[in-house]
Formats: structure tokens, C-alpha cells, sequence
């Protein structure tokens, strides 16, 4: 089976088990949007739709925000992965979509990406999810699923982004990103995952991509190295 019809099935399957897949970060325009996707890395969706409301209760917009700084920035978020570099990135940002942009999010990729903290995954996500742009943001969860059922080898975000572009019309990647994170949290997580079960994995990973993601799965089938194995210390490779 070629790619093209991989991505053609995996679509049909997608399509069926989320219709309409909701955006999952909560948020009220482009810049709440912003602020919550930069607030999501390295933390959990849930996390965020905690600490948003009483954030966005206290400053929704630009200037506001602005206005609170850092320090208090940070309190509301303290609970989120890497709060102090987030709470310096939302105040700074802020600060620039005010002198620069009239308290607007701007809509090219371009200029968001120059904002403190807004990385091109960031971007994407504001582009296709608050704009309508034509864009396919890939995190690490859809750069693993593209990998394991073959649509991307896997070297990296930027490639396998390349690769889910040129294989789904663009008018369906804004929806597929969201299917995909969708599918990879409730069918295909990344651990303890049967592979032969999966309604995607069984038929479009490779068999041997399926047997090692069994054998990682089951360590207790490997071989025991014995205690005086462990203990002994590596032979260091010869300098050439």
C-alpha cells in the first residue's frame, strides 16, 4: 500500500470517528487563543482550561495583560510546566502586540513567530484555528503517529510536517490536526500500546514496526542481564 493510500484510509477513519473534533484549548479570539497554546507546552490541555479563566477573568486582551506583568502573570499560571519563562513571554508579547500591532494578533506566520515564546507549532495553531489558514501544526504527538503508521520517516517535525502536507489536500488539514491529537490520546497512545489492535496501527504500520513496539512493550521478555553483567563496567570504544 503506497502512501497516498494509507493517507486516504487513515482519513476515511478519522473522518468517521470525529465528525467535528472541537478545539480543545479554551479561548475566547486569536490572542486567548495564542496565550493558551504557548501556555500548553510541556502541560496538559486540562491544565491550561484550568488556569485560563481566572487569567483571562483578570487581563483578555493585549493591552491588559500588559498591564498585570510578569509577576502576576505568573501566579496564575504557576501551576503550568516552565511558568516563569511562559509568564516572561506573555507579558513581553503583549507588550509588543500593543506598540506594533494595535493590540492585534497579527495573521502571518511570519510576524507571529517573531512574538516571544511563539514557536511555528504555536503559529500554526493560531493560523488554521483562529484565522481559517490553510496550515497542518505537528507537535510531537502527530510527528509520532505520522512515524509509526508510516506516512513520514520520522526525522523530524519539519519533515514529517512536509510529508502529512503533501499527502492530505489542504483542505482538510485545519480538521486532520485536530483527529489526529483526537486519536492519538484515546486509541494510540504512545506506551503500553497493542499495535495489532489498533483501528489504524494493525494494518497501516509495518510488521516490523509492530513487533518492535512489542518488544519494548514487554522487557520481561528480554533477556536478564545477570547482576555480575551489570555491575561489570563497559569497554570504552578505542579513539581511531
Amino acid at each position: 500500500m503506497t502512501r497516498a493510500e494509507k493517507a486516504q484510509r487513515i482519513r476515511a477513519i478519522l473522518d468517521e470517528i470525529y465528525r467535528e473534533p472541537p478545539i480543545p484549548l479554551h479561548h475566547h479570539d486569536p490572542y486567548t487563543l495564542l496565550v493558551a497554546v504557548l501556555l500548553s507546552a510541556q502541560t496538559t490541555d486540562e491544565r491550561v482550561n484550568k488556569v485560563t479563566p481566572d487569567l483571562f477573568a483578570a487581563a483578555s486582551t493585549p493591552a491588559a495583560m500588559a498591564k498585570l506583568g510578569e509577576k502576576k502573570i505568573h501566579d496564575f499560571i504557576r501551576t503550568c510546566g516552565l511558568a516563569p519563562a511562559k509568564a516572561k513571554n506573555i507579558a513581553a508579547l503583549s507588550r509588543i502586540l500593543v506598540e506594533k500591532y494595535g493590540g492585534e494578533v497579527p495573521r502571518a506566520l511570519e510576524r507571529m513567530e517573531e512574538l516571544p515564546g511563539v514557536g511555528h507549532k504555536t503559529a500554526s495553531v493560531v493560523a488554521c484555528q483562529a484565522f481559517g489558514q490553510h496550515a497542518f501544526p505537528v507537535d510531537t504527538h502527530i510527528h509520532r503517529l505520522a512515524a509509526r503508521w508510516g506516512l513520514s520517516n520520522g526525522r523530524n517535525v519539519e519533515q514529517t510536517e512536509r510529508d502529512l502536507k503533501s499527502l492530505f489536500p489542504p483542505g482538510c488539514w485545519n480538521k486532520l490536526h485536530l483527529q489526529i491529537i483526537y486519536f492519538g490520546r484515546e486509541y494510540c497512545p504512545a506506551r503500553g500500546h497493542d499495535l495489532s489492535a489498533c483501528p489504524i496501527c494493525s494494518w497501516a504500520a509495518t510488521k516490523k514496526r509492530i513487533r518492535e513496539e512489542a518488544s519494548r512493550a514487554s522487557p520481561a521478555k528480554r533477556p536478564a542481564r545477570s547482576k555480575q553483567a551489570r555491575s561489570r563496567p563497559r569497554a570504552r570504544p578505542r579513539a581511531s
